[in-house]
């Protein structure tokens, strides 16, 4: 199986969720990890807890890992290297892609039992 280095990113996140038609907000854009996206049912915005203001339906306490690419389009199994070892050992995840690589957002009372899990299926954090 591929063995992926993933950085982990500094701070604590959070997946806010937004009406569909809701501006994006001010709030969303920062330092740290940033991903939004818009569906017909929901505004997605993931960045660092501290800036969601309260009232913002939210879950607030992801731990961000950053996978290091770049990857091409064609590459086949960096994300099933990385979730299967999590799956087996039942941990949840959020994933988010961009145009070069992945990002594993995990649970952040999970963060400890992730770098073991992948550590054991032979993955660099860090």
């Amino acid at each position: 199986m591929r063995r992926i280095t993933l950085l982990p990113l500094s701070g604590t996140y959070a997946v806010a969720r937004l009406d569909p038609l809701a501006p994006i907000p001010g709030w969303a854009d920062g330092p740290g990890f940033v991903s939004i996206s818009r569906t017909a049912d929901e505004l997605s915005v993931v960045c660092l807890a501290e800036r969601v203001p309260g009232d913002v339906r939210a879950d607030r306490a992801w731990s961000c890992f950053k996978f290091q690419g770049p990857f091409a389009f064609d590459e086949t199994g960096i994300a099933v290297a990385v979730l299967q070892p999590l799956a087996a050992d039942g941990i949840g995840i959020f994933l988010v892609s961009t145009f070069d690589t992945d990002y594993l957002l995990v649970q952040a009372a999970d963060r400890e039992r992730v770098i073991a899990a992948l550590s054991a299926a032979g993955h660099r954090i860090g």
